[in-house]
């Protein structure tokens, strides 16, 4: 009876520990490199003309997502094997001035996280490199802000992944052209991700029924609650476990990745992945291309926003 008790109290101490714990991080070496190589798409699902050139910005000066390098070498992958698209990366806020910026067709936002005072990665950054006092370094912040609203409006792709929604977290503006801001998580788990419209082009990576998908679920707030966007992926909210106190959701979904027009451009954001071994699996790789096509401007496809709920 005390052993069955003794098994009982580590099988449950196990299992918070493993719903609650981050997966391990992974080393970025060539082996892992192979590794995507062969599991990502050898070809694009969609036509294209030219090959399109992609900025891959992943400065932070907020939570460093481990995952950043290898966010970064995935999206070279996929565009080296597809031979769809050319991949710069950057760290450097002078790539996201308007005239480097139009250099790019797409700009891809990697785990772009501020801090937690301001919210603005912009002014953060500034602030180490400039020795201009505050209000200058603000309107230089709101200026490249706008840089990025310009680029996207004149015909530019903008694909967000995962904490590159927080770059400018408290902008009105910048939460409208994603679709939404980052609310909070809860710790990492095991939950199912959900297709919104299995014939949608652009999900036809995955099974009818989606799939299992270990990372931290993302809520959302400011924009978001507009719904001007069409979505992709979701999960049930009364699967999620260990939601904020007072405010946990027991009925409805919350989007796990959506897509948006802009003026002449795209934006597409997704919340996968916080991990790097989420992209071991090649129907992720085939979506993350599939929407590095649609921010291209290479697939027609339904944009109906969803509107209030």
């Amino acid at each position: 009876m005390i052993r069955k008790f003794f098994y009982g109290i580590v099988f449950l101490v196990s299992a918070h520990f493993a719903q609650a714990q981050s997966l391990k991080e992974v080393t970025l070496n060539q082996e892992w490199k192979d590794k995507i190589h062969s599991l990502a798409p050898s070809k694009t699902n969609f036509p294209y003309g030219k090959k399109k050139k992609v900025l891959v910005f992943s400065l932070h000066t907020g939570f460093d997502h481990w995952v950043r390098p290898h966010t970064e070498e995935m999206v070279k992958i996929l565009g080296e094997k597809s031979g769809a698209f050319q991949v710069n990366g950057s760290k450097n806020l002078a790539d996201i001035e308007l005239k480097n910026l139009k250099k790019y067709d797409v700009l891809v936002l990697n785990n772009t996280n501020s801090k937690p005072d301001y919210r603005n990665l912009f002014w953060d950054q500034l602030k180490i490199e400039s020795k201009a006092d505050s209000s200058a370094i603000m309107q230089k912040a709101i200026e490249l802000e706008k840089n990025i609203l310009k680029f996207v409006q004149e015909g530019g792709g903008l694909l967000v992944l995962h904490g590159g929604n927080t770059m400018l977290n408290n902008s009105w503006e910048f939460s409208r052209l994603l679709g939404g801001s980052f609310d909070y998580h809860p710790p990492q788990q095991a939950f199912q991700v959900r297709l919104e419209n299995p014939n949608h082009p652009l999900v036809q990576a995955f099974p009818s029924e989606g799939f299992n998908h270990i990372d931290e679920p993302y809520f959302y707030k400011n924009a978001y609650e507009e719904g001007d966007f069409t979505p992709l992926l979701y999960f049930n909210n009364a699967e999620i476990k260990n939601q904020r106190k007072g405010d946990e959701r027991t009925e409805g979904k919350t989007y796990v990745a959506w897509i948006r027009p802009e003026g002449k451009g795209k934006v597409m954001y997704s919340s996968p992945s916080h991990n790097a071994q989420s992209f071991e699996n090649p129907q992720l790789l085939q979506f993350f291309l599939d929407g590095l096509q649609y921010v291209a401007g290479d697939v027609s496809c339904d944009e109906t926003p969803i509107g209030k709920k």
